[in-house]
């Protein structure tokens, strides 16, 4: 993130209602939760990202004059509001699951710890790093898994919604597995490799195709990778390629990395006869890349058509999740700190899925240990303790009666939502996007293979444990006598 000052990158309800705090002394601390309800494209997990910009923002939080300023302008805020405003800084407590880490529905991927103002005022920055990011490292993540093992390059960022999203996109999707990007600012700061080939106008620029495609192999004769559909892909273009093929051969000037790219067309069709003549001449190491408004399931359609696409640039569908443009994290409150013991708190509605998970809570991944491959997620309340050498049965939350017993030594249960920063320092190290890439990798591989199917993928549980599912139980119990007395709900058991 830049050096401007995100502090007033906010819903304005937030300050309305932290001015409403100021005015009624509320300084306890609260929880909050942020997570999604339903994995992108009905697919069965989510890549988690955009954490480094949350450090980054908490990290910078504060009001200038100028903000203080624009508030006082507005007529809406009083004046010992706006002097406690001045001297804002987050002193909280913050968890979140690492950057590149598979996710579920329904479990925390960031918690906040802290006064109820600071938390409130947060939470439209984190929802908006979190959820654009999450959702493009997801949509990557798909792709990549589309591509079985082919290269992919990001190329979206003319089609992004602005710049920001164009360059912060590039990002999630380099987490989520993609080679590089076409974007050299975020290669420059994020330190991820620029990639990119030629336009149809390098082409038409000069008298003909030929001598196009001598000018840029002469110019990057490490890497030649010649766009063959300008005119006529197998009569004109692809010929014209394994020409100058042959001529840096003559010359032993064969680049280390050299090909075509196709950029419309029937690809699968395209590519298969382009690469029998470019096998016919001699050239079976030359790659070909496609691109062409290509998403997961359009390159998995190609792949299973026999397509020969070595590599793959994507742009519009990936930068922008074309099917499911938005992410759809939400903020909720989980528990109030009263007579120093947090008092959880649930949201209820019509709606099940969202009700609310109530009280100060974790996140534990459940592994088979014999495979490595995610058994469950497991939410519980964060004073919990648990032995992983003792049996442990696991049950739908949403459907009770569905239940599994795990022998005890039989699985290794992991604590997956991490301190970030306590009483408002920073304790977290962030890894490069690299080594973030690196790490999804890893999570990819201790997912089950029904469950990264594009379509129809079986899903991870997320269970509850029995003492948070008992508390939520007590809450939902109320409901009847809330919606008589129109009070918030709570317990007394926690």
């Amino acid at each position: 993130m830049d050096n401007r000052n995100f502090t007033l990158l906010t819903d304005f309800y937030e300050l309305t209602m932290m001015q409403g705090y100021f005015r009624n002394n509320a300084s306890e601390r609260v929880v909050f939760d942020l997570f999604y309800r339903q994995n992108p494209d009905d697919g069965g997990y989510a890549v988690c990202a955009g954490l480094a910009q949350v450090i980054d923002y908490i990290k910078k939080l504060h009001f200038d004059y100028e903000d203080i300023d624009y508030l006082r302008s507005l007529g809406t805020f009083s004046e010992d509001f706006l002097d406690y405003l001045a001297s804002f800084h987050f002193t909280g407590d913050m968890y979140a699951i690492p950057e590149g880490t598979v996710v579920f529905p329904m479990e925390p991927l960031v918690k906040v710890v802290a006064p109820i103002m600071e938390a409130q005022l947060i939470e439209t920055a984190l929802l908006n790093l979190i959820n654009h990011q999450s959702l493009i490292a997801t949509k990557a993540a798909r792709v990549c898994y589309a591509a079985r093992g082919g290269g992919v390059m990001e190329f979206g960022l003319r089609r992004a919604q602005g710049p920001d999203a164009g360059t912060f996109g590039a990002r999630a999707a380099v987490i989520g597995g993609c080679i590089g990007t076409s974007n050299v600012i975020c290669a420059k700061e994020f330190g991820i490799p620029a990639l990119g080939t030629h336009a149809h106008s390098w082409i038409m620029s000069f008298g003909d195709e030929l001598t196009a495609f001598r000018k840029y192999a002469a110019l990057y004769p490490d890497n030649t990778t010649l766009l063959v559909d300008t005119y006529d892909t197998l009569r004109s273009g692809v010929p014209h390629a394994i020409q100058v093929f042959r001529e840096l051969r003559e010359k032993d000037q064969v680049p280390t990395r050299y090909g075509i790219r196709l950029d419309s067309g029937d690809l699968a069709y395209l590519s298969k006869k382009a690469r029998k003549m470019l096998d016919d001449a001699g050239f079976p190491d030359a790659s070909i890349c496609a691109s062409s408004d290509l998403d997961e399931y359009l390159i998995d359609s190609l792949l299973s058509q026999g397509a020969c696409i070595d590599s793959w640039g994507v742009g519009t569908n990936l930068i922008t999740s074309k099917t499911t443009p938005a992410f759809g994290g939400v903020y909720k409150l989980a528990a109030v700190e009263e007579n120093d013991a947090m008092t959880p708190k649930i949201k209820l509605s019509e709606n099940p899925v969202k009700i609310t998970n109530p009280g100060n809570k974790t996140v534990h991944r459940i592994y088979d240990k014999n495979t490595g491959k995610i058994r469950a997620d497991y939410i519980s309340l964060a004073e919990e303790t648990f032995d992983d050498r003792e049996d442990l049965i696991l049950f739908d939350p949403n459907a009770t009666w569905k239940k599994t017993r795990l022998t005890g030594g039989t699985y290794i249960m992991k604590e997956i939502l991490v301190p970030v920063f306590q009483s408002g320092q920073c304790v977290y190290e962030t890894r490069s996007v690299m080594e973030i890439q690196k790490y999804c990798k890893e999570q990819m591989d201790t997912l089950w293979e029904e469950t990264r199917r594009l379509v129809n993928p079986q899903a991870v549980y997320v269970d509850l444990s029995d003492r948070l599912y008992q508390m939520k139980e007590e809450l939902l119990n109320k409901l009847p006598q809330a919606r008589q007395s129109n009070t918030p709900l709570q317990s007394n058991g926690a």
